[in-house]
């Protein structure tokens, strides 16, 4: 196996090289690659689009219904396909070549908005369609998120990738702010079939995008040939490169235990504060904004640390402790906007460092793992954290995330140190406070310097 410009770029607790540091001089650097210009303006449209079909489709399940339980398997029905095929996706993404695969994709998934909106527009729509255009969205997701996530290394390079990832989570948290404002007022005023016709609609955009790029500016990446136990050796590479299984395992826990949202903000609005739905969506609301906060910090910080992704971790987890404990809603609502923020710093330094850490043969089978931990570990989480609402109270289950998130940070953080030979200093960087992780070899050798 080669070893690739991505074990090349790993990231490690040095100095950041000079590309790196020319990189924090715009936070939309990467903005200037016409082709990532062209993906990330398709992705402005249709994202917003996705969001308005999720809440089109959630209330046309309820009024259809009038049963959150089937509400709830729609959502399922949509993860179910990354649970169950990711790592095939992964093995499809790494065989392809990526633009014509997402061309695919992206034009199935409009099919299948515009499916839903002629049979809701018409009045013959049943929820069972609605069941199966999920399940047809999440099989389309399976190859299509692995594949958008590596194509970003084709148009910007290794060295604008942490710039891009977070351009693209920003991209997607401002979507999260306009997209369900919009698809609520459509639905009030219009009804729910011009929502998913919206959503069919808006991935012209993405696909217009794709179709325009210039395909000599792409940067070349090794395609995986075909071959028996392409699944396996994925997952044999990922165990055997610690830099990646434990950034994995942390991400794991933290979407697992601390992004249980829906059951934790929901319960302190009625429950514990007793202010409703309009808080609720206060608390949504905010924790985007930090999220979009977030996004942007990364993309300006233009690298991806590992200390960074621990220190992350930990502070998500410890602010999760905080708000449970917040006496009132402000703070409460208050601690929205930071938590949110961690969150995201995360989500897209882990994303980051675990494509510059690969090898680009295998960067779709350990893109797609990552989604499936990523995506996957909520809908497993929720239920243990209904209990443990359910039993101790809600301050108690969100509490109990935070500190298992910032607890599997710290471990992790330690054992990533003890494999990569280093050592925690505490000291001072121009008059604050600094923590770094520094190669134990460098202490032994400064008393002779």
């Amino acid at each position: 196996m080669s070893t690739g410009s991505g074990a090349a770029s790993a990231p490690a607790p040095t100095t950041p090289t000079k590309s790196a540091q020319s990189s924090k001089s715009s936070m939309f650097s990467s903005l200037g690659v016409r082709n990532y210009r062209l993906f990330f303006i398709g992705q402005v449209v249709s994202n917003t689009g996705t969001w308005m079909q999720r809440i089109a489709q959630d209330w046309l399940v309820l009024s259809l219904t009038g049963s959150a339980t089937a509400v709830g398997i729609t959502t399922a029905l949509q993860f179910l396909p990354m649970l169950l095929f990711g790592l095939y996706g992964g093995v499809l993404v790494d065989r392809l070549p990526k633009r014509p695969t997402l061309l695919v994709t992206q034009t199935s998934m409009a099919v299948t908005g515009l499916a839903l909106a002629f049979l809701t527009l018409s009045g013959h729509v049943e929820v069972w369609h609605v069941y199966v255009a999920a399940f047809a969205v999440g099989l389309a997701t399976v190859v299509d998120n692995p594949a958008r996530q590596t194509f970003v290394t084709e148009m910007v390079g290794p060295d604008q990738l942490q710039n891009a990832v977070s351009l693209n989570s920003a991209n997607f948290q401002s979507a999260r702010l306009v997209g369900p404002a919009v698809a609520g007022l459509m639905i009030t005023g219009v009804g729910t079939g011009w929502a998913f016709l919206f959503n069919g609609l808006s991935f012209v955009a993405p696909i217009a995008g794709l179709l325009l790029m210039r395909a000599r500016d792409l940067h070349s990446v090794e395609r995986a040939p075909r071959g028996k136990g392409q699944m396996r050796e994925g997952l044999r590479y990922v165990a055997g490169r610690p830099e990646l299984i434990w950034t994995i395992v942390l991400v794991g826990f933290v979407s697992t235990f601390g992004f249980n949202f829906p059951v934790y903000l929901s319960a302190f609005a009625d429950d514990v504060f007793h202010a409703g739905a309009g808080s609720y969506s206060l608390f949504n609301t905010l924790m985007a904004v930090g999220s979009l906060s977030g996004a942007l910090l990364a993309a300006r910080r233009g690298t991806a640390r590992l200390r960074v992704l621990v220190a992350g971790a930990v502070a998500f987890g410890t602010l999760e402790i905080a708000a449970a404990l917040a006496p009132s809603l402000w703070l409460f609502a208050l601690l929205m906007v930071p938590i949110g923020m961690f969150g995201m710093t995360v989500n897209v330094t882990a994303n980051s460092s675990v494509q510059l850490s690969t090898d680009p043969a295998m960067r779709g089978r350990v893109m797609s793992l990552y989604m499936m931990v990523f995506m996957g570990g909520a809908p497993l989480g929720a239920p243990i954290a209904g209990w443990i609402t359910d039993a101790y109270g809600v301050r108690a289950g969100l509490a109990a995330g935070g500190a298992i998130a910032a607890l599997a940070a710290i471990v992790i953080g330690l054992v990533l140190a003890r494999v990569g030979n280093l050592r925690l200093t505490v000291g001072w960087n121009g008059g604050h406070p600094a923590v770094r992780f520094v190669p134990r070899e460098r202490e032994q050798l400064a008393p002779a310097a």
